[in-house]
């Protein structure tokens, strides 16, 4: 469906109409006219008021197939798929080559995961438009809905072939690349896309990231260096440059282009984030935690901004600001597993083990499973006493990590600890079985139990069997 661009004449069709709405008086409007307050409201999702518009359009103007099509598409999103569909059949019958007939007929099929056919509806669809580039786009996201990449790359290639400045196109182009993992021949495609539009920021911006993927950090510099020429208010690029100038360890001049997207547009938390840990590398501590403080107070839920100020804190040692930081976190998000995670550490750091076991079971509540997680919650309840928690934590930690030597050893050590010497030995084996080096743990974490002459006799059968 083409829709003409909304110039003064539009605009005053658009007063008139709500005026109307608001008046109850009943003004007569062209077919053009309804389909561009329709296609207004639409736009900025105004849907109530497209109702209206296309109810009174009709009543004007009931034999409009453009207007019975804005029907359609109310219908399509308010699910009414059946309805939707007997409409488009009736206009089949009046308009057999209007090609919005047979995209809104794909869109249902799409809607109805019939992907297929949606795809078959909209290759019938190319051989009556004259503008394919739309139709090679829609058949593309049928085939990502199909999971079919290299359909869906070749279709949208086809798209960007018909219209050059498809920029949606491109970047479907290249997120079918990624998924396949075709680094090498995004860059080529790219480069050819280049040769006849050298001065396409988006293609040059999209050639720096796959460079950057591969790590050839100095093509990737070069490339946000074009994409930056070609459109020098380009933030993207800015931002991607800054990132390539990191791992090349040129901080202050990550630090400047950084800088230029705050200059831009309004500061972003990312770029902040970024300006605070180049300038951590380069050893400004002081002005590192003042754009720390910024990315919180730009975005308070970006926890990178929240984990780098405790992190600073806790590089510098001082605990108890670390501590105060990662609580402030917490208040914001109190699901945030990393969160959790910092704070048993640094409770731990501090000797406050209530609170680190609290954290530390906090963080598998989360589903945080990793070993040294389980592990230090069950160190911790050690410390504390809590031998029979500290075995239901281990036993737990044995069903992620049956055959880990480190859980079979603690398990051994508080067995014997509560005289259960038949389950001791037989974790205790368990451990030695697997690895007789690290029988060490029982020595640190039980030197009572190591002490004991059978257990001594036990580990030493394992590490010398054949004395």
């Amino acid at each position: 469906m083409e829709f003409s661009q909304y110039d003064d004449n539009n605009n005053l069709s658009l007063t008139k109409f709500e005026s109307m709405l608001k008046t109850n008086n009943v003004l007569f409007f062209d077919s053009n006219e309804f389909e561009n307050i329709i296609h207004h409201y639409l736009d900025n999702g105004k849907i109530a008021l497209a109702k209206k518009a296309i109810t009174l359009g009709l009543q004007q103007h009931p034999t409009s197939v453009n207007l019975k099509l804005f029907q359609v598409e109310i219908y399509v999103f308010e699910n009414k798929l059946d309805k939707a569909d007997e409409l488009l059949n009736n206009l089949y019958e009046i308009e057999p080559t209007n090609e919005e007939i047979y995209i809104q007929k794909a869109n249902i099929f799409s809607k109805k995961d019939k992907h297929q056919k949606a795809i078959s509806i909209l290759k019938q669809a190319l051989e009556i438009t004259e503008d394919s580039a739309d139709i090679f786009s829609l058949i593309g996201m049928e085939y990502l809905f199909l999971d079919k990449f290299e359909e869906a790359k070749h279709y949208f290639m086809k798209c960007l072939e018909a219209d050059q400045e498809d920029y949606s196109a491109l970047y479907n182009i290249i997120y079918c690349f990624d998924f396949l993992e075709q680094n090498t021949e995004a860059i080529d495609y790219l480069n050819l896309y280049l040769d006849s539009n050298p001065y396409c920021q988006v293609a040059w911006h999209q050639l720096g990231k796959q460079y950057f993927s591969i790590k050839d950090y100095k093509k990737a510099l070069t490339a946000f260096d074009f994409a930056i020429i070609s459109d020098d208010m380009f933030i993207g690029a800015y931002l991607e440059k800054g990132k390539v100038l990191e791992k090349l360890e040129r901080y202050e001049e990550a630090i400047e282009n950084y800088k230029i997207t705050l200059a831009i547009d309004d500061p972003t938390s990312f770029a902040l984030l970024r300006i605070g840990k180049c300038y951590e590398e380069i050893g400004q501590k002081d002005l590192a935690v003042q754009h720390y403080y910024k990315t919180v107070e730009e975005d308070p839920l970006l926890d990178k901004g929240w984990i780098a100020i405790t992190n600073f804190y806790n590089k510098a040692q001082n605990y108890q600001k670390a501590l105060y930081y990662i609580n402030k976190a917490i208040n914001i998000d109190s699901e945030n597993v990393m969160y959790w995670k910092l704070y048993a550490q640094i409770n731990q750091r501090l000797n406050f083990l209530e609170e680190a076991e609290r954290g530390y079971k906090k963080t598998l509540e989360l589903g945080n499973y990793e070993l040294k997680t389980w592990l230090s919650r069950a160190d911790i309840l050690i410390q504390l006493g809590e031998f029979e928690v500290a075995i239901l934590t281990l036993d737990q930690t044995l069903e992620f990590y049956p055959d880990n030597e480190e859980v079979q050893y603690r398990l051994s050590g508080l067995h014997y600890l509560l005289n259960k010497e038949d389950l001791a030995i037989i974790h205790l084996s368990n451990a030695l079985r697997i690895n007789p080096e690290f029988y060490f743990i029982i020595e640190e974490l039980f030197p009572a139990i190591y002490a004991l002459k059978s257990v001594r006799e036990i580990i030493a059968k394992y590490r010398n069997p054949s004395s």
